[in-house]
């Protein structure tokens, strides 16, 4: 199958020319390492800095020195909740969360369970929204940190983040999001959002992989995760300056902050036409997340009677590239994490794909894709025609 078409761009992107052209001198031009006092270190740094006002620029951060660079958002996941556990141990030792975080929270949370900490997961309701009400309940003392994703890598759900975090400030506990997913699709201020702490990463703005980058508001203490250099990233975080994935990482947020709205829009018109083709054509399926407050990148579907895995495997056939879950955990043939805690049967999760849409695709390729999925799914219910209970 010549034609080929992805639709896996929450798990990754490709590079853009504009992105690529920014790390090119990085490479062979201005290779110093930006920790050196020389001429090439300093020209290096200068690069870094750029990028750094960049990023600020993008989130409204009040100063760029609250940017730190990381290898993704992995890394800004995992130092966001143990550095800052270690940090604030001496006020208290419980932390707030959700269950439908992505596993650089949830696994980061469970490592500090093992050194004696307390962790709330809150639930969410049918949407994979939390409750508020839920996470006012969890509150204590002790509590020291409440992370809740911007938006869900895999439903695509948005949270009520001004008002957790609001919440969290009303008891002067520390608030950090995940938004990995929500950056170049939507307005993300830190100011104007009360945001304490706040995750990113390259990969998925059409920037290069490993780099990401971790906001901490000024007067927060952090303890680092990696230790080196006591000269990088302001003696917080170990290790040379990637400076090609830097140099284009700020690019790629340069362009996607700029751009957000006609992004978002392209999106939302693209999901839409998806969603009514598919309409016309098949019966049987639901979308999970929430109808409204979602995001327009990000489409999760259950079609009854038929395995999620099966779908993908023919789809792929066709040269069609989706995918069950978070490109994580996709290799994994356990229920998504995310579709049980909304609490979609087991039998129902396990026929959802996800979707994920990049502003490079076509009408005529959102027609082909909508005819193979048709084609695709008929032919599993014929073969197997199992009788599955809707959500």
């Amino acid at each position: 199958m010549d034609r080929k078409i992805y639709l896996d761009n929450a798990s990754t992107t490709y590079v853009s020319s504009e992105v690529l052209n920014e790390m090119m001198p990085c490479f062979n031009v201005i290779y110093g390492n930006a920790g050196s006092v020389h001429s090439f270190g300093r020209d290096a740094m200068a690069i870094v800095d750029r990028a750094r006002d960049r990023v600020k620029e993008a989130i409204n951060a009040q100063k760029a020195n609250e940017i730190y660079f990381t290898s993704g958002g992995t890394e800004a996941d995992n130092w966001a909740i143990l550095g800052i556990a270690h940090a604030y141990a001496g006020k208290g030792k419980h932390i707030i969360t959700s269950q439908i975080e992505h596993h650089a929270i949830l696994n980061a949370c469970h490592q500090l369970e093992k050194e004696g900490f307390e962790v709330t997961y809150l639930p969410v309701d049918s949407t994979g929204l939390v409750d508020l009400a839920e996470l006012l309940h969890a509150i204590k003392k002790e509590t020291i940190l409440i992370s809740i994703m911007t938006v869900n890598n895999e439903v695509g759900t948005i949270q009520n983040i001004k008002a957790i975090a609001k919440i969290a400030h009303d008891y002067n506990i520390l608030f950090h999001t995940d938004a990995v997913q929500a950056l170049g699709t939507m307005k993300l201020d830190v100011q104007d959002m009360e945001i304490d702490l706040l995750s990113l990463s390259s990969h998925k703005i059409h920037g290069p992989k490993g780099v990401g980058a971790l906001y901490i508001k000024e007067g927060i203490a952090i303890e680092p995760i990696l230790f080196g250099g006591e000269n990088q990233e302001r003696g917080k975080r170990a290790g040379t300056e990637n400076v090609p994935g830097i140099a284009g990482f700020g690019k790629a947020v340069e362009i996607a902050s700029k751009h957000y709205m006609i992004t978002n829009q392209k999106l939302k018109t693209i999901r839409d036409y998806f969603l009514e083709q598919l309409g016309k054509n098949l019966d049987n399926f639901q979308v999970n997340g929430h109808p409204h407050q979602k995001s327009n990148a990000i489409l999760n579907v259950s079609f009854y009677g038929v395995e999620g895995e099966s779908v993908l495997m023919l789809l792929d056939l066709a040269g069609i590239c989706v995918s069950t879950s978070s490109a994580c955990t996709s290799k994994s043939l356990l229920p998504s994490h995310v579709l049980k805690a909304m609490g979609i049967p087991e039998e129902v999760a396990q026929s959802s794909i996800r979707i994920s849409f990049g502003t490079n695709i076509s009408k005529s390729d959102v027609d082909y894709v909508v005819s193979e999925i048709v084609k695709v799914v008929n032919k599993l219910r014929e073969i197997s025609p199992i009788k599955m209970r809707r959500n």
